[in-house]
């Protein structure tokens, strides 16, 4: 058996502006502006209930700001100052707009603060899309 590993690739950041409706696999750095439960059902009682909670966080750099959709222990992480990578995230449309989420295979990790301050005021999810069926010819 031969044990040489697959070789990782390094990761490229994005930007939050640079995000777009239908892509996925972005890996970016942001600060968690704030933090609000949409979402909290089930109890710890019950072993065989799972407890959902999700909770809607405005996050962002210095290009852009978006809404993250947390669930369940991402929740946790995302509190209101904390500065997150986020790997492997993808944009859902949600009644039109963009949401950034993170799927079972993406990965959200706290790191150090970092030194930018959020672009509130260019907010990506107040961007309302509309789809649009291309005739092929």
């Amino acid at each position: 058996m031969s044990t040489s590993t697959a070789a990782k690739r390094k990761p490229v950041f994005t930007k939050v502006d640079q995000l777009k409706p239908g892509t996925s696999g972005h890996t970016l750095t942001a600060k968690v502006v704030t933090s609000n439960t949409v979402l909290q059902k089930g109890r710890a009682a019950s072993p065989h209930l799972r407890q959902t909670k999700i909770s809607e966080c405005l996050i962002g750099d210095e290009t852009a700001s978006i809404v993250f959709t947390a669930r369940n222990e991402q929740v946790d992480l995302m509190k209101p100052g904390a500065t997150v990578i986020i790997r492997n995230a993808k944009i859902d449309m949600f009644k039109g707009s963009m949401r950034l989420v993170v799927d079972k295979w993406g990965r959200i990790e706290v790191t150090e603060p970092a030194d930018f301050t959020v672009k509130e005021d260019n907010n990506l999810s107040l961007v309302e899309y509309e789809l649009v069926n291309v005739p092929e010819e």
